[in-house]
């Protein structure tokens, strides 16, 4: 049996007490457990029920934490049954005892009551993994999402609820640090309104959004009976955050990883697109693929966690051809799931310099003077002058082959430095920001398309601010 089990009850008696009053030592085994794992802060929401008999009058409770990343300053008792005729007088960090505190339990009745341990804990983390598999003409997708839980924080936990958080929980220091204070800084912590205030209240609101989420106790505590259907996640979304649930229990035990069925999503429509964005991919051009998060989508229920994507395409004779993998930031309903293929050896993209040149040069008088020599008899005039602005002309010719048997969707996008006007005629040309113009065109099936386009620096005097400025032919 874990630590964890141990959360005794004892009387201690002074000497002669009431003939009714006997020494009591209980081990109450664990009702329920909630896991409510935030993942951005290595932080984790404990709450455990238990049934414990009550003698009344002072009752001692005791819980440790040894050997476990807990944060003392956090752990909580709340009472679920009988809350009027139980208080919690005091709370005590014996000095001869590390990692053990005493809650001193006034009861006013003899019998059972159940009571809520909760508390932050450190070393349970989750991650997220989605496999995307095309059929073999690249016109639909599959694609399931997995929950992986690791459990490193000292403590098994069986039959738990779990609940993952997807977005930012800002915290002033992180738990796995708060979790190797000595029982002198928690003792001091508890009495510092401060410093459990922050806590107090993330966990308030955790409890509240998890218990409107997903209840599966009853009124005693009991747990509600098993559902025997497939798992699922449940999405509840929030005000900062949300809440993924997932039905029914696990039992995650320390030291290992648990995989657990997410959302899973047949015949999702995507496009493909090529792309030429050396800022983002390289001097290189890449292809994508691109699906949106909604509902039209077969997908939209909800953001999607940050997570490692591995994708396949059928190759039509019964097996799998891996194509990529890619670490994607949340998705948040509504926005793109973008998946880099890398370079596809059927589609040649060239960018060739034709020539450059420099004019409109301005120059700048110093002084006005002109001095004259006599070199064997011919006359040459020197004028002190520099040389303050002028224009850069750059001409490319751009050149996209596409060998493929299906017509292409090509994007161009560069960034410019400087003052420059970008120059031409090309389909669909539009300013992406201040510093980056952008355009895309259709290349047919085994074709080719040719495009030209002159980049003009205004240097020196004549460069007026960092912007790129369109102009036509």
């Amino acid at each position: 049996m874990r630590w964890m089990q141990y959360l005794v009850v004892l009387m201690v008696l002074a000497g002669v007490a009431l003939g009714r009053n006997v020494d009591l030592s209980t081990v109450p085994e664990r009702n329920t457990v909630q896991l409510t794992i935030y993942n951005s802060e290595d932080l984790t929401l404990v709450r455990e029920t238990r049934v414990v008999t009550f003698k009344k009058g002072n009752n001692p409770l005791q819980f440790s934490w040894a050997n476990t990343l807990i944060d003392p300053s956090s752990v909580e008792l709340k009472f679920l049954k009988k809350a009027e005729q139980l208080a919690v007088l005091d709370t005590t960090f014996p000095h001869d005892k590390p990692q053990m505190l005493y809650w001193n339990v006034k009861s006013d009745f003899d019998g059972e009551a159940t009571i809520q341990i909760s508390y932050f804990t450190s070393g349970i983390t989750w991650s997220a993994d989605y496999t995307l598999i095309t059929d073999s003409e690249e016109k639909t997708a599959g694609l399931d999402g997995f929950i992986r839980v690791y459990n490193n924080s000292g403590e098994e936990y069986e039959d738990a609820q779990v609940r993952l958080v997807v977005g930012k929980v800002n915290l002033v220091e992180k738990i796995a640090r708060l979790a190797q204070i000595t029982y002198a800084d928690a003792e001091q912590g508890l009495k510092d309104g401060k410093l459990r205030e922050w806590k107090k209240d993330a966990m308030e609101k955790m409890v509240e959004a998890s218990d409107s989420l997903m209840n599966t106790a009853g009124p005693t505590g009991s747990p509600s009976p098993v559902v025997m259907k497939p798992k699922e996640v449940i999405k509840e979304g929030l005000s900062e955050y949300f809440i993924f649930a997932i039905e029914g229990t696990e039992t995650i035990k320390n030291g290992w990883s648990k995989q657990m069925r997410a959302s899973e999503a047949a015949s999702v429509p995507f496009t493909i697109q090529y792309r030429y964005r050396p800022s983002e991919y390289g001097d290189q051009l890449v292809r994508m693929y691109l699906l949106t998060n909604d509902v039209p989508s077969k997908l939209g229920t909800s953001p999607l966690p940050d997570g490692t994507y591995r994708v396949f395409r059928q190759n039509g004779r019964g097996g799998l051809s891996y194509l990529t993998q890619q670490t994607l930031k949340y998705i948040p309903v509504g926005d793109k799931i973008e998946l880099n293929l890398g370079n596809d050896p059927e589609v040649v993209f060239e960018l060739i310099k034709q020539k450059s040149y420099r004019d409109n040069i301005w120059m700048r008088w110093n002084g006005g003077r002109i001095t004259q020599r006599v070199d064997d008899g011919a006359v040459k005039v020197a004028v002190n002058a520099t040389v303050v602005g002028w224009y850069d002309h750059t001409v490319y010719a751009q050149r996209i082959r596409n060998y493929t048997p299906k017509a292409i969707n090509v994007e161009v996008r560069r960034t410019y430095g400087g003052d420059v006007a970008f120059k031409g005629e090309l389909p669909g040309l539009k300013l992406f920001d201040y510093q980056t113009p952008e355009f895309t065109v259709d290349v047919p099936a085994s074709a080719k398309q040719d495009f030209g386009f002159e980049i003009i620096t205004r240097q020196g005097t004549l460069s007026k601010q960092n912007r790129v400025e369109l102009v036509k032919e």
